[in-house]
């Protein structure tokens, strides 16, 4: 909402010297935020000139200027060159001299131009900032206006005007009107405020005899609209010009002047927060109806499009049929225009919800629906439509007709029951009862006491209080919201990260440490990709689909992270970023084959749930497990001197296992396995004491190619959750011993279908204790191992906690593993 200074002052008194910045300040105090300042950006001698003569000067170019003597109050008249036509010799106009500075910024000097030096420039109302219509140049006796040559234009035509914008959050609709502000500069300063909308109703009521009907029923039995006031102004001259403080007004506050008529329609529901709509009354076919829309039914509205009505949508018709969106936008049929002579004007109160729903179906959004939305004041139409009819009579010459109507219900506003202590216990301030009433009576609120509190009705205009709560905040915000204490809550002893959540963030903090970069995706993906990612063997397995997804293409809830890997890979690839090691943590939803989940039943809302409910809306969704995937993609060093282009493979990726095997406190087995998504044979399988955790391994190229990712993109994913359970509740440092290491190699030749992990399982179980541990160092296949069989090579490492080992222990470990593997799967130590 922006707030012209001027019209601020009119309605509240705003002290000498207090300049923009204050007002932002006092807004800003009772809840408003600060956004912008505006003004008309115009500095420097710009005063008011008289066309002493001109004489016309046609130009090669084909255009034909006026070379003017202008008076503008100095001894000698000033040479203008102008090249508008509008003008006669005797026209009071607006010069700008040299030194001034129009929006834009354009700086005004002397300069040769047609052959003549230009002594300033006589402006136009788009020039000086206006409006958006460029008619020639501005002629103030247009605007009703005679000063004496030479006096300050900027003053005169309100340039000097400023107008403060603040945001008003939805539940303040009141605040979209300077009557609204006024209150709440009020408010915050202490200063008389002076409402614009307090009058008798007798002073405001409107005439009779115009036939106004809603939906041929009486208006209690229509919510939809709640008040409809029409009054007829006869006589008007629309051409008569908008007075130049008005167009100032409204240039500031942003609306575009389009008429003396329809920029008082627009300045009242500025200045009193309704809405209001102007017909031509000699276009108007019988009487008013407000119905609802009939099906198959049409109307073009005021900015030329026609629109297809939807059956509630509310609509304001006469005989000929709609004439308006009730709302939102008045018709073209029934527009005012230049040949307007009587007005009729319509000032009403529409249901919030049902105007907001034809604003949004039509995405047709207008200040009059971005009123009626917030809720207008149901006291004010009455007052907006006397103040319209009588700017008319000042502004348009118009005269008031007896001619008018009004339909309106009785409306009730419901008592609130206030707690003495509730408010000082909700907010943690020890206000005095004097302060509570102070507060709620400044607001406009009447407060009645009662034996263990108050009786609180609000405003008409405050349709958000609605509770004591929203009476707290209020109390609050009046008095201040700095006299809240910040007060950091003592956490209770013995509390902090679980021992999950400590192992997650060492995990994370492992892998970043080790170069990944963590990049956090949307828990949404396609039902292919669940197919695909979320099980071994692609099979299709049920999925989580979203009632009303963010992504019309992605409405599944992921069974994996590996997709949103690829999208966050894709994407940097686009952008150049070809060389990623990315990872990500994040829950995957898993919902178990013919269980139904979510529900249909909402709990109500402002109220905790009962255990009952609780366990039903937890059983409503499917099981999630937290998982940790990673994707590599690229070269791991780039090209460089002295070293060749390392592209990342599957080891960088058995390498990142290692690293969360450490951080989680196990020992992740890996053993070769096949998944769909990946390349046969470049696969493997990741476990835990027996128990698989998750995979590694390398893209199916058709996959990598179809998720446009170039070149090889090797994967892995991790059920972190998994992990951490088989991990412990704590990762206990393990001792280091002062003695030294005994080393051994030992090359075990086995069936070619054999893993190495299998193999090595079965020497670390054989080694026994002493074993610290066993890496594999060599995978041979060839000359003097036999068809169908391979050569595997363990480095062991052999460490006693209390001794130094002779080898002659360490070789008995180490046969003693052989055995196992021997017996296991008929391993024989290579010769």
């Amino acid at each position: 909402m922006r707030v012209p200074l001027s019209w601020l002052r009119e309605y509240v008194d705003v002290a000498e010297g207090v300049t923009a910045d204050d007002v932002f300040a006092a807004l800003v105090s009772v809840g408003f935020e600060e956004e912008e300042l505006h003004g008309f950006d115009i500095s420097g001698p710009v005063v008011v000139g008289q066309v002493l003569s001109f004489e016309e000067e046609p130009q090669k170019n084909g255009k034909t200027i006026r070379w003017c003597q202008v008076d503008v109050g100095e001894a000698e008249p000033r040479g203008i060159v102008c090249g508008a036509s509008n003008f006669a010799q005797g026209d009071k106009v607006v010069v700008t001299l040299p030194g001034s500075v129009l929006p834009g910024p354009f700086p005004i000097a002397a300069r040769k131009t047609y052959g003549h030096v230009s002594d300033g420039m006589i402006a136009s109302a788009r020039e000086l900032g206006l409006g958006d219509e460029h008619n020639g140049i501005l002629i103030l006796s247009t605007l009703g206006i005679d000063a004496p040559v030479g006096t300050d234009a900027i003053a005169l035509l309100g340039l000097d005007d400023q107008a403060v914008e603040i945001n008003v959050t939805p539940d303040r609709g009141y605040a979209f009107s300077i009557r609204g502000v006024a209150r709440e500069y009020a408010h915050a300063t202490g200063a008389d405020f002076r409402d614009p909308a307090e009058h008798e109703f007798s002073e405001v009521a409107p005439g009779s005899g115009f036939p106004i009907t809603v939906d041929a029923e009486p208006l209690r039995h229509n919510p939809a609209v709640q008040e409809f006031v029409a009054r007829v102004v006869r006589d008007v001259d629309p051409t008569r010009p908008t007075p130049p403080w008005m167009v100032a007004r409204l240039s500031l506050a942003g609306i575009r002047t389009l008429g003396v008529l329809i920029d008082i329609t627009n300045y009242v529901m500025l200045e009193l927060g309704n809405p209001i709509h102007g017909y031509d009354l000699d276009k108007l076919s019988g009487g008013i109806t407000v119905r609802r829309a009939q099906p198959g039914e049409k109307m073009t509205t005021l900015d030329g499009q026609e629109r297809s009505l939807h059956v509630e949508d509310l609509l304001i018709t006469d005989e000929s049929g709609p004439i308006g969106l009730a709302g939102v936008m008045g018709g073209g049929t029934t527009e005012m225009s230049d040949t307007t002579r009587n007005v009729l004007i319509e000032a009403a109160i529409f249901d919030p919800i049902s105007i907001a729903r034809t604003a949004r179906r039509h995405k047709l959004p207008s200040e009059a629906s971005k009123r009626f939305e917030r809720g207008v004041d149901p006291l004010v139409p009455f007052v907006a439509a006397r103040r319209v009819a009588e700017l008319m009579v000042e502004l348009a010459g118009g005269r008031i007709d007896e001619l008018g109507g009004a339909l309106y219900s009785e409306f009730e506003i419901a008592g609130i029951a206030l707690p003495a202590e509730f408010i000082p216990g909700l907010i943690g301030v020890d206000y005095t009862d004097e302060e509570i009433v102070d507060a709620l009576e400044m607001i406009g609120a009447e407060v009645t006491e009662t034996s263990d509190g108050w009786h609180v009705i609000p405003p008409s205009w405050r349709p958000d209080l609605t509770d004591k709560w929203t009476l707290a905040e209020e109390v609050a915000r009046i008095h201040g919201l700095d006299r809240i204490p910040s007060v950091l809550p003592t956490p209770p002893s013995g509390r902090g990260l679980t021992d999950a959540q400590q192992g997650r963030r060492r995990v994370a903090n492992a892998l970043a440490a080790a170069g990944l970069i963590e990049t956090p995706s949307f828990p949404f993906t396609t039902e292919t990709q669940n197919h695909l990612h979320g099980s071994a063997s692609g099979e299709a397995l049920p999925s989580i689909k979203l009632a009303n997804p963010l992504d019309g293409q992605a409405p599944y809830l992921r069974r994996s992270l590996i997709p949103g890997l690829m999208q966050t890979a894709h994407r940097n690839i686009s952008r150049g970023l070809t060389d990623l090691a990315i990872f990500e943590t994040g829950s995957v939803f898993l919902p178990e084959p013919g269980v139904a989940y979510g529900t249909d039943e909402v709990p109500p809302l402002g109220q905790r749930p009962s255990d009952e409910t609780l366990a039903e809306l937890n059983a409503s969704i499917p099981p999630q497990r937290r998982h940790i995937a990673a994707l590599f993609t690229g070269n791991a060093t780039p090209r460089q001197p002295d070293r060749a282009v390392e592209a990342y493979s599957l080891s960088d990726a058995l390498d990142t296992v290692r690293v969360i095997a450490v951080a989680a406190g196990v020992d992740i087995d890996v053993a070769q396995g096949s998944r769909a998504a990946l390349h046969p044979g470049r696969a493997g399988v990741l476990s835990v004491a027996g128990t698989e955790v998750g995979y590694v391994g390398e893209l199916h190229p058709s996959v990598a190619s179809e998720a446009d990712l170039p070149g090889r993109a090797v994967v892995l994913e991790v059920d972190l959750d998994s992990v951490l359970a088989l991990a412990g509740a704590r990762v206990v440092a393990a001792s280091l011993s002062t003695y030294t290491a005994a080393t051994q190699d030992v090359s075990l030749v086995v069936d070619a279908a054999v893993t190495a992990g299998e193999l090595r399982a079965a020497l670390v179980e054989g080694a026994g204790e002493l074993l610290e541990s066993a890496r594999l160092v060599d995978d041979y296949r060839g000359q003097g191992v036999d068809d169908g069989k391979k050569s595997l090579t363990y480095a062991l490492r052999f460490r006693a906690p209390d001794r130094t080992l002779t080898a002659a222990e360490a070789t008995e470990a180490k046969l003693a593993g052989v055995a196992v593997a021997s017996e296991r799967f008929g391993a024989s130590i290579r010769d």
